[in-house]
């Protein structure tokens, strides 16, 4: 099976994986760290409502999809279209498929050419468009090139789990593009497994820039020398962003084996590490999608940041005031009543470098005042008589704000 897998794909796949499962971990170190675990269980009920509403979405679309494909499309069976099915099942063996036998229906392309593979609750799918089917009938079997093609999607479709996992990685610039590129290169190696020579699989690739009719008169030597140009810059960079191989290239990879293609202008990679990856949505949604994305967090990241330097700032403020809570205390003990102010008790209210204090002649509580707000420290007396301080959240002063000593 290894061979069926592009070198690229399998690094790639590693790399993609490792730095989604580092990302996801940064960003839950990050929600720890500011929000603590009210902050970690906020972000997670977010999850698990956009899971269950995706999942909604995803339901309800694919449904849809699948009940139009079933009504409206011809199914491919030993007994409608045997010979379409025959090489679906040689196909099915020679790769071999790992998992169960999709179901292969031919939809009208209305003068498209392509095929595609989906799966919807545990069943696969591979759909030709009728167009494709007509192309390829001078060029026996040579349908079987995108058949295998869309195995190789489904032999090497990610489960969620690793699916969400890898995720993040690929919005980055370059990492998700090539990844993408390098699956549809392991997705034609299957393909020309199931094809019986190169040259067939090759013209498979070939219709689908000549058209239905045309790719008949392609040139083999006129593909390469057009290749050639890929290695200039702009043709460089607008593949370096992109899901897909140029097809001259993805030709000239199956038709040949050791095939002459330029290396990518290396000053394609510099511009193109500006450009987020969007999937096949375009790089300009990409960068909507960062802006977007970028919003969020900095929507979540600013207010949790402003909270922890309160936080940070505030912490000073419990060792600080420790003097003038035992100063309160022992009076209180003597005189079984609440001082009428700190001076009753030799407190300097201004001691404190940046606050002011103060304290409730009725309940003793001690109010220390800072830029932010009011950090209240209220007393409570034990039965055996002792006084224990906690501080809560005063004016202008938000709960989340508090230092760790006061939740």
């Amino acid at each position: 099976m290894n061979h069926l897998i592009y070198a690229r794909d399998r690094t790639l796949s590693l790399i993609t994986l490792l730095l989604g499962i580092v990302i996801w971990a940064a960003v839950l170190y990050g929600i720890m760290r500011l929000g603590g675990t009210k902050g970690l269980a906020g972000a997670a009920i977010v999850v698990l409502l956009m899971i269950a509403v995706g999942s909604l979405g995803y339901l309800f679309i694919m449904s849809a999809f699948l009940s139009h494909l079933r009504g409206n499309s011809i199914e491919v069976t030993d007994s409608q279209l045997p010979d379409l099915h025959q090489q679906l099942l040689e196909c099915c063996d020679k790769i071999p498929l790992k998992k169960s036998r999709p179901r292969m229906f031919i939809q009208n392309g209305n003068g498209v050419l392509n095929a595609f593979a989906t799966w919807f609750l545990g069943s696969r799918y591979v759909i030709l468009l009728s167009d494709v089917v007509e192309a390829m009938e001078e060029n026996a079997n040579g349908v079987r090139f995108y058949i295998g093609h869309e195995l190789g999607h489904i032999q090497n479709h990610d489960n969620p789990f690793v699916a969400a996992l890898r995720l993040p990685a690929l919005w980055l610039p370059l990492l998700g593009a090539g990844f993408s590129r390098a699956r549809e290169s392991t997705c034609d190696l299957h393909g020309l497994a199931c094809s019986q020579s190169r040259d067939t699989a090759a013209l498979s690739l070939v219709a689908l820039m000549a058209g239905k009719r045309r790719w008949k008169a392609a040139s083999m030597q006129g593909l390469a020398d057009q290749a050639q140009l890929s290695g200039r810059f702009w043709m460089s960079f607008h593949e370096l962003i992109a899901s897909y191989p140029w097809t001259v290239k993805r030709v000239l990879r199956i038709g040949q084996e050791q095939p002459a293609i330029p290396r990518r202008n290396p000053f394609a990679y510099v511009l193109a590490l500006f450009v987020p990856y969007a999937g096949r949505m375009g790089s300009g949604f990409g960068v909507l999608l960062y802006v977007y994305v970028i919003g969020i967090l900095a929507a979540i990241a600013i207010p949790a940041y402003q909270d922890y330097t309160v936080r940070a700032e505030l912490m000073g403020a419990i060792p600080a005031s420790e003097p003038a809570r035992n100063a309160l205390a022992r009076y209180y003990a003597e005189h079984k009543t609440v001082p009428a102010s700190l001076a009753a008790v030799d407190v300097d209210p201004t001691s404190i470098q940046g606050y002011s204090m103060s304290v409730d002649p009725k309940g003793m509580v001690l109010a220390l005042e800072s830029r932010h707000g009011v950090l209240l420290f209220v007393p409570t007396q034990d039965r055996d008589g002792s006084i224990y301080w906690r501080c809560q959240a005063g004016e202008k002063l938000k709960p989340s704000q508090l230092p760790p000593e006061c939740r």
